[in-house]
């Protein structure tokens, strides 16, 4: 699937990565995914089926805060309060950690919520808000959310997609 340009792109981007990624999700059993069994975020690290998708609502709820920050005229810390974006690694592992007493079921309903609060903000935006102004530096909101929506959720299907053949899941 090519770049999303403007606003319906976007949108169906989201929406087609998301049903892919949701399709993978949908079979996997409980107890398999708390096993840290895939590559992590960090170079050398392990992480679980349920850490992937800590990991995708965790990035999902900082496109939001910034944006929430940004309409309200206050100033962002990009990625995040007390990270930096040679740190990513790192907020992957907190993203863990705020996650870690879910289970696959209650996580895969806080992805889709945070999915839909997405949708709707982007619904809410102008195609000049998305992809005719800057943003962040030289990027766009459009081009924020898609490398933080889209883009990881098509990473993450086809990372669980490879998991499953090895585990011989259907």
């Amino acid at each position: 699937m090519p770049i999303p340009k403007d606003k319906d792109e976007l949108l169906k981007a989201i929406v087609d990565n998301y049903k892919k990624l949701t399709t993978e999700l949908a079979n996997i059993p409980i107890d398999l995914s708390e096993k840290k069994e895939l590559d992590g975020h960090s170079k050398n690290t392990q992480m679980s089926i349920n850490n992937l998708v800590a990991y995708l609502i965790g990035w999902g709820q900082l496109v939001l805060k910034w944006n929430d920050k940004k309409s309200k005229g206050l100033e962002v810390d990009f990625p995040d309060t007390g990270y930096k974006w040679n740190e990513l690694g790192l907020l992957a592992q907190k993203f863990y950690k705020d996650y870690e007493k879910d289970d696959l079921k209650t996580l895969n309903e806080k992805l889709d919520k945070t999915t839909n609060e997405i949708l709707k903000l982007i619904e809410s935006k102008t195609n000049r808000e998305l992809y005719e102004t800057a943003w962040y530096d030289k990027w766009t909101l459009g081009k924020m959310i898609q490398l933080n929506t889209s883009s990881p959720f098509k990473n993450a299907k086809d990372r669980i997609r490879k998991w499953k053949k090895i585990k011989q899941l259907k």
